[in-house]
C-alpha cells in the first residue's frame, strides 16, 4: 500500500503552526475539540489507480484527504476559518493536490462553534510523486 499519510499531516501541520502556534491539530476527525482553533487532517481514502496496476501491484493510489476547521472566537470565527481554510488549500496545491470540495458545514452540537470542511485530491506514485488528478 502506497501511503503518504504521515508526509501530507506534517507538511500541512507545520505550515498552520507557523501562523496559528497555539492551533490544534489532530489527525483524526474530533466531534468536541478541546481548544481552538483546531483543525483536523485525515486521509479518508486510499485506493489503487487502477489504470497503472499492473499484475496486481499497485504502481500509484488515488488519495482523498478531509480537513475540519473549528473556531469558537465570539467575533470573527467565519474569518478565522477561512484564513486557515485558505492557507490550508495553498499547501495542498503546493503538494500537488486539487480541492474538491470546501464549504461550510452547520455544528449541531454547538452552534456557537464555526466549521469549514474542505477535501483535497490526488494520485501518489509508489515513489511519493504526486500527481494532480
Amino acid at each position: 500500500m502506497i501511503d503518504i499519510e504521515n508526509i501530507v499531516f506534517d507538511t500541512v501541520a507545520k505550515a498552520i503552526k507557523v501562523e496559528y502556534p497555539t492551533a490544534h491539530i489532530v489527525g483524526e476527525y474530533v466531534k468536541f475539540p478541546p481548544r481552538f482553533p483546531s483543525i483536523s487532517i485525515v486521509e479518508t481514502d486510499n485506493s489503487v489507480y487502477e489504470r497503472t496496476q499492473s499484475n496486481s501491484i499497485e504502481n500509484h493510489a488515488d488519495v482523498t484527504y478531509e480537513v475540519n476547521i473549528y473556531s469558537n472566537k465570539s467575533s470573527g470565527k467565519k474569518s478565522e476559518c477561512k484564513a486557515i481554510a485558505a492557507l490550508i488549500d495553498n499547501v495542498f496545491a503546493t503538494l500537488g493536490f486539487s480541492r474538491t470540495m470546501l464549504q461550510p458545514i452547520p455544528n449541531v452540537d454547538d452552534a456557537t462553534i464555526y466549521r469549514i470542511v474542505g477535501k483535497y485530491r490526488a494520485v501518489v506514485s509508489k515513489n511519493n510523486e504526486i500527481y494532480r488528478r
